[in-house]
């Protein structure tokens, strides 16, 4: 039990013993640096259940802990605000159950329903581009951050391998690719099956200027252009299993896997299962028969399936056309299901997808609810808002995305060119220098965009993300380099056993600690919320805290050989802390910088 919940219960006692009322929660807070107190509890919304003047009453509750809490050393009361002192005794006692920790912090599988995070879900006509790069490190960092909260995570994505986009690459192929291959090209799939896709594009604004010009309407030319007529029978011989179209379907999307797989190890994210949309895109029909006789769905006249989603405030929903054709929803209904039968011991499921899809989600997980399954309860749409570039908006069709492996390489490079600035790579090899710049870009990256909400929109600007001071990557992770050097230099091998219950702590001492102590919680807050911003900003303030103890109280120069010990312990737990910390953002921290 940690300070705040023995706080918490021992305020609710006060209460009861006090007021004789039950006091359900109890607010705390960091004790403003102007008061004396290392925690602060807010007395105003006790007043909800006690009557009175707050002051008064936050001066009962002190006076109860000081003489209930053996580790409660005093108490002062500022308006509506308990300002709460703790003894240096209760700090040592909590490092001494830290210290040496490896996975402070982290929580083993607690026998829960296991949660399924569904994450990057890219289609086949395209290389990854920073849209999905955001996508990919939100859903990889959400799943790492739920399972080192105590929970068993599958990582998942469903590859849009069909449908008419596909088609448009494919038929660019035929007609302009005069039988080039990744091999052939030296490109990789992905890159070279997205050039076929912008090919398409150019040649049918052609055959529409054309069609406009013998005297068509816009929007009859874009329905009558000879390549995408081409296109869409391309599709219809595809859906029959026409032999020649399957198999250059299946050639072509074999690039660009091996193209997806290269740019996810570059960018340091995996995955347990993959699904298909070619394999799932029948599914749900079965579901929607059953809903026929339960209710769920109705069908109107022209044999068409919905669901009536307007008593829940929504409007009403398409589940099967009158043809009997399956739409996205019936998919996502039959995927989600097949995944539980694929995987019986999850009880919940995390879809990260951009916040366009907003209302989709929110029909789906209401539809699976009234058909009557449990784990619907636990779905949650990690909803995203864009990654903007100071250029403007990125066009797949067009060519002007930003390509993922082009903004990884531009962020190595930029990492270069920013420490030979700082000049302080003298002693390294071209290897390792080259290493550490691939470190340093792809953290400055990941933090910068994991740092923000999910929900907020982000202009993405990479020069000002690999700055070495500030709220950035790079300077968390030479603050860890920093903490790496003084270990080197106290010759620390191993480690560091010490008992320092008699050592009075310094101010900046006992502020580390407090951040320390908060870590598990922040975990835990950022699984609850699937929010990765609470991790990095957590490890922003433990830096900031770090850097204040460095500049201000002697590590190695300590005045006693017991000093220096706790002192290069406490560095060495926080390094740790920090490590762990962007392990779960999926970032490298190096030992030298």
């Amino acid at each position: 039990m940690n300070l705040q919940q023995t706080l918490e219960l021992q305020v609710k006692a006060a209460i009861k013993a006090l007021f004789q009322a039950e006091l359900q929660s109890v607010e705390f807070q960091a004790t403003r640096k102007e008061f004396t107190g290392d925690i602060t509890i807010v007395v105003f919304p006790m007043l909800r259940v006690v009557k009175g003047n707050p002051v008064v009453i936050g001066e009962q509750v002190g006076q109860y802990l000081l003489d209930n809490v053996d580790d409660v050393l005093g108490f002062n009361v500022v308006k509506g605000f308990l300002n709460i002192e703790i003894s240096d005794r209760y700090y040592h006692s909590f490092f001494q159950s830290i210290n040496n920790t490896l996975n402070y912090g982290f929580l083993e599988a607690n026998g829960d329903k296991a949660v399924m995070v569904e994450y990057s879900s890219p289609n086949t006509n395209k290389p990854l581009h920073l849209g999905h790069v955001r996508n990919v490190l939100l859903g990889y960092s959400v799943a790492e951050i739920i399972k080192a909260s105590g929970k068993k995570v599958y990582k998942t994505q469903i590859i849009n391998d069909r449908g008419i986009h596909i088609c448009k690459s494919m038929l660019a192929w035929q007609r302009f690719g005069n039988e080039e291959t990744p091999e052939s090209t030296g490109l990789k799939g992905d890159k070279l099956v997205g050039n076929y896709y912008v090919k398409f594009d150019k040649a049918y604004k052609i055959e529409i200027a054309q069609l406009i010009a013998q005297g068509l309407s816009e929007d009859e030319a874009k329905k009558k252009a000879p390549i995408l007529l081409a296109a869409q029978e391309m599709l219809i011989k595809w859906e029959a299993g026409d032999e020649a179209v399957v198999s250059l379907w299946k050639e072509m999307n074999g690039w660009v896997y091996k193209g997806f797989e290269e740019t996810y190890k570059n960018i340091g994210v995996d995955f347990d299962k993959y699904y298909y949309e070619s394999d799932t895109y029948l599914l749900g029909k079965e579901f929607v028969s059953e809903g026929l006789k339960t209710g769920v769905f109705i069908q109107k006249e022209d044999g068409s399936v919905w669901c009536d989603l307007t008593d829940d405030g929504l409007d009403e929903k398409i589940v099967l056309r009158s043809d009997g054709t399956a739409v996205y929803m019936t998919q996502d209904i039959g995927t989600a299901i097949q995944r539980i039968k694929d995987y019986p011991d999850v009880g919940g499921m995390v879809y990260t997808v951009g916040n366009e899809q907003d209302y989709h989600f929110k029909v789906l997980f209401l539809i699976l609810k009234k058909l009557g399954f449990d784990w619907a309860k636990h779905l949650f749409h990690l909803s995203y808002g864009m990654v903007d570039l100071p250029s403007g908006k990125m066009k797949s069709r067009e060519g002007t995305v930003v390509d993922a492996d082009d903004l990884i390489q531009e962020m190595a490079d930029t990492a270069e060119e920013i420490s030979k600035e700082l000049g302080k790579l003298e002693d390294y090899s071209e290897d390792e220098k080259k290493a550490l710049y691939k470190t340093i870009g792809l953290g400055a990256l990941k933090y910068y965009i994991l740092k923000v909400d999910p929900k907020k929109r982000i202009l993405f600007d990479p020069k000002e993300s690999i700055d070495f001071q500030g709220n950035t990557g790079p300077f968390i992770q030479y603050t860890y380099a920093r903490i790496q050097s003084i270990l080197r230099k106290a010759d620390v091998s191993g480690n560091l056993s010490l008992n320092t219950v008699d050592l009075t702590l310094h101010e900046k001492e006992k502020q580390l600690l407090k951040q320390l102590e908060n870590f598990p919680e922040i975990i835990q807050n950022a699984a609850a919320q699937h929010s990765p911003a609470l991790i990095a900003n957590y490890t922003y303030d433990l830096v900031k805290d770090f850097n204040s103890f460095y500049q201000n109280v002697s590590i190695l120069g300590a005045d006693s050989a017991l000093e220096k010990a706790f002192r290069v312990a406490l560095s060495q737990t926080v390094g740790q802390t920090i490590k762990n910390a962007f392990k779960m953002l999926g970032i490298e921290v190096p030992e030298r910088m």
